[in-house]
């Protein structure tokens, strides 16, 4: 007589999300998402920074930065007096903060 093996599937406990994540609609942690109809931001995320959350809003909305390597002159002068705005000098901004994700996403 053949050998029945019988497996008892294991539920397992879904993951519950973290409120902040699904109040922002963002898929995961430190994953910037555009907010068009928000008012006054353009970008929201959820950093997180060891065990540390924080929902961060920003960008000005309908403005969009030079980029990573801006061609004219224009927009290399957008960039530069934006940096100079933002305190840019400082080589390692904290990541709870709305600056290191402006300079991330939108510069």
């Amino acid at each position: 007589m053949g050998r029945f093996f019988f497996f008892i599937p294991l539920v397992q406990m879904a993951a519950k999300k973290d409120s902040k994540l699904v109040k922002a609609g963002v898929s995961g942690y430190n994953k910037p998402k555009k907010t068009p109809s928000h008012p006054t931001k353009s970008h929201v995320v959820v950093a997180k920074k060891g065990s540390e959350t924080k929902l961060i809003r920003f960008g000005q909305q309908g403005v969009s930065g030079a980029g990573k390597n801006p061609t004219s002159e224009k927009d290399k002068n957008r960039k530069k007096s934006y940096y100079a705005r933002h305190n840019a000098q400082d080589s390692k901004p904290d990541k709870l903060s709305a600056r290191y994700w402006s300079h991330k996403v939108k510069w």
